[in-house]
């Protein structure tokens, strides 16, 4: 791959990242404003919201899928590097690039399994808002996407230094 080619890469998946960034701050906002407003409303006023619950729940999905998709790209995932630490620079570089394949394999399961229950359960309601199910059930092949995006950027590109900082893209 060129060297025009991968910057651009970069800056494309360093824009994803940070749109992803974002996304995941404003559920985290609005599933705290939920919970906040069900616990006022519950003990202040002696009554329960009907869709508090179930839009907080659908924010933590996200946070939770979202947040597990932009660790493998910024590298605050959890691994095991007392096995990887005292191998030699060149076998180091192979075995995170293995790993980081098979990150993206995982990424591609999510995906395609994500997407087969997306399926499965098409038509379906939530209870309370009455939203298409496949909102929520969509998050997982999304999720699963990204991760595949962000482990290639990483196994392709040697994106393995990725700051944490908004917008930052890999070295």
């Amino acid at each position: 791959m060129g060297a025009a080619a991968a910057g651009l890469l970069r800056r494309a998946v360093a824009a994803v990242a940070a749109a992803l960034r974002w996304s995941l701050i404003a559920a985290v906002a609005v599933m705290v404003a939920c919970i906040g407003l069900q616990v006022v409303m519950r003990y202040a006023f002696g009554r329960a919201l009907s869709w508090t619950e179930e839009l907080a729940l659908l924010m933590f999905a996200w946070s939770t899928l979202g947040g597990l998709a932009l660790g493998v790209r910024e590298g605050f995932h959890v691994r095991l590097t007392a096995l990887l630490d005292p191998l030699p620079p060149a076998l180091r570089r192979a075995a995170d690039a293995a790993i980081d394949l098979l990150t993206a394999a995982l990424g591609f399961y999510l995906l395609w399994s994500g997407w087969r229950y997306v399926d499965i359960t098409a038509g379906a309601t939530s209870a309370a808002v009455g939203y298409p199910i496949e909102l929520l059930h969509g998050l997982s092949p999304v999720a699963g996407a990204l991760m595949l995006v962000f482990a290639a950027e990483r196994a392709v590109l040697g994106a393995h230094d990725v700051s944490l900082a908004a917008g930052d893209a890999p070295p």
